[in-house]
């Protein structure tokens, strides 16, 4: 059996931990006005992890709201003047963050010490093909594809890197960091265990995408990742939706995976007209700001797959 999922753009965006006065990055409301360190995560998956280790031993902030396209960023002024401002910014790695080199180059802060939270993890390079409006090729992210956070054990390694990352620039509270990363490390490997137990008996399964996200967590649980569909994100001309619908039937796709709370009238008319349920797979690169958003939304995530792949 073999699943299709969709991304769309992510429209909309959950209230951050930090907001733009005047063109500058503000700290959280709830910020103490004591001195911390001042970390800076860049997007949304790096700031749940970076936020749960930091707990309340330092200031977080995030740097690109919930909801933004990380893959086609383009920096503002804000974003220079808040690495200007901060300590350390964590990074998830893997080229994501195209921008980030230069935007460091501008901020000229020669103090600001950078965590890589992809470091010494073994990036995927590529997926079998694309097909993509009329035509097939290999598809590949220059550093490899960088969505490790949606395995939930290279999530812990993640993890790992931030806390030593932290402690190295802020020794002072290496207890806090510590104790707050072996709470969120012992969640991490329950969520594993939860995934191994209930997807064990689909091993093998395959599923093509439209969003290349997933492969880190179809290779950790023996299912297969074999194409990325990449369609315009407007309107689908006659012979774009052929193309679509003849992956769709020559991969044998049993099902339509689109964003939470996102509304795709592409995906929705597709999955009207290839009769296939249209269910809801979260890459996290919008959501909530609380470092449970994590657990809720891949225990989610886990469902969907279980429902589909039945």
């Amino acid at each position: 059996m073999l699943l299709l999922s969709g991304t769309a753009l992510l429209g909309s965006c959950t209230q951050s931990p930090s907001s733009q006065v005047n063109g500058t990055v503000q700290p959280s409301p709830a910020a103490n006005t004591e001195k911390k360190l001042r970390v800076i995560a860049t997007f949304l998956p790096v700031y749940l992890f970076t936020k749960a280790v930091v707990g309340d031993a330092a200031q977080v902030d995030i740097l690109i709201q919930p909801g933004t396209e990380i893959h086609e960023y383009q920096s503002t002024p804000a974003d220079v003047q808040a690495l200007a401002q901060a300590d350390v910014v964590v990074k998830n790695g893997l080229g994501v963050e195209e921008f980030l080199e230069s935007t460091i180059k501008s901020a000229q802060n020669s103090k600001l010490k950078i965590v890589d939270a992809s470091q010494g993890i073994q990036s995927i390079d590529q997926l079998s093909q694309v097909v993509e409006t009329g035509k097939e090729h290999s598809h590949a992210h220059a550093a490899g594809n960088p969505h490790v956070w949606l395995d939930p054990v290279l999530a812990k390694q993640q993890v790992e890197n931030i806390r030593d990352g932290l402690i190295a620039a802020d020794p002072e509270n290496k207890a806090k960091y510590e104790a707050n990363a072996t709470a969120y490390l012992q969640q991490l490997a329950a969520l594993n265990a939860e995934f191994e137990q209930r997807l064990g008996k689909f091993r093998d399964r395959t599923f093509i995408t439209f969003h290349d996200a997933f492969p880190y967590l179809a290779k950790r649980y023996d299912l297969r990742q074999v194409a990325v569909v990449k369609i315009p994100e407007d309107q689908l001309s006659p012979a774009d939706v052929k193309e679509t619908i003849d992956a769709v039937k020559q991969f044998q796709a049993k099902a339509l995976f689109s964003e939470p709370g996102v509304d795709n009238k592409l995906l929705d008319g597709l999955s009207k007209d290839l009769n296939l349920k249209l269910r809801p797979l979260d890459s996290l690169e919008a959501g909530d700001t609380n470092p449970q958003h994590y657990f809720t939304a891949m225990r989610s995530n886990l469902q969907t797959l279980e429902a589909a792949f039945k």
